[in-house]
């Protein structure tokens, strides 16, 4: 791909963000690494520019949950790259963050407070919100663009509160945000590691043996895959990268490791709304 590719990698620090930027920016494409914590973002893209020239990432200290932050990020990395072509949602933060056992012994509702949840809800779902709305409208004008959302595993969202049900509200709505988007040449997908994945997200008293955990590294081939041109008309797609098999052609990788973003089974009570006709496939007709 051309150097006239630009991507931003939030949450890009360490850990998956990390190894995303890093894979990514070996196709050519120059990094906007953003992370709450400026120096682990200034490590990260450090090692890229070594690793690919100088110029090829720069970091800067990013809050996701504040919209001017996200503003002000996008707007710092146009003037100093040139443009936003490619966005990874990655930034987040995790139960552990406020229990260390959170991920394993489940909070409840009553540890689950207002201003916990909010707190989560701005970070986890508004900072994605955020970066879309501050990214999309220049992909859309030049035609060209990236969305590649970072959710969860689907027992996530059904038993972790309070962020597996944020992350669902991701996941739905890049289904909405692929739709709207479809015919512009801005595609959005999902991709997620497929399971507990050893970085700093888990704390060590989470209970689960880092060994038996994915690695931080099976997210670098599909995402290098998404930010390029082989995967044009693309979208719509949630992609599991435990699944993600190196040795075949990465079409065929994606093919085998991708299905529609959401949950395409719940579809069948569609039959049910006004003028849908049994039978139909998962979403039309609503």
């Amino acid at each position: 791909m051309s150097q006239s590719r630009v991507a931003m990698v939030t949450g890009g620090g360490g850990g998956i963000g990390a190894a995303m930027a890093s894979a990514v920016a070996a196709r050519g494409i120059r990094i906007a690494v953003t992370d709450i914590d400026l120096a682990a973002a200034e490590k990260v893209a450090l090692d890229i520019n070594k690793a690919h020239g100088d110029g090829s990432a720069i970091a800067l200290a990013h809050d996701v949950s504040r919209e001017a932050d996200c503003k002000r990020a996008v707007g710092d990395t146009i003037a100093r790259l040139g443009s936003v072509d490619i966005l990874f949602n990655n930034a987040g933060i995790s139960v552990s963050s406020f229990r260390g056992d959170a991920e394993t012994n489940l909070p409840s509702i009553s540890e689950v407070t207002p201003d916990l949840m909010d707190r989560f809800y701005r970070i986890n779902f508004m900072g994605a919100v955020h970066m879309i709305r501050a990214t999309v409208p220049g992909m859309v004008d030049r035609g060209w663009g990236r969305v590649i959302n970072n959710t969860t595993s689907f027992i996530t969202m059904l038993r972790v509160l309070p962020y597996g049900p944020l992350k669902a509200a991701l996941e739905a709505s890049s289904a909405v945000w692929a739709e709207e988007l479809k015919d512009t040449g801005v595609t959005v997908n999902v991709l997620v590691p497929g399971g507990p994945t050893d970085t700093p997200f888990i704390h060590p008293d989470a209970g689960i043996p880092r060994e038996k955990m994915l690695q931080p590294s099976v997210m670098g081939p599909p995402a290098a895959w998404l930010a390029s041109p082989e995967s044009n008309g693309i979208t719509g797609k949630r992609y599991i990268a435990g699944f993600w098999n190196t040795s075949l052609p990465e079409r065929e990788a994606a093919r085998e490791s991708g299905a529609p973003i959401g949950w395409p089974d719940l579809a069948a009570a569609t039959r049910l709304w006004p003028g849908q006709e049994p039978g139909k496939g998962p979403g039309q007709g609503i």
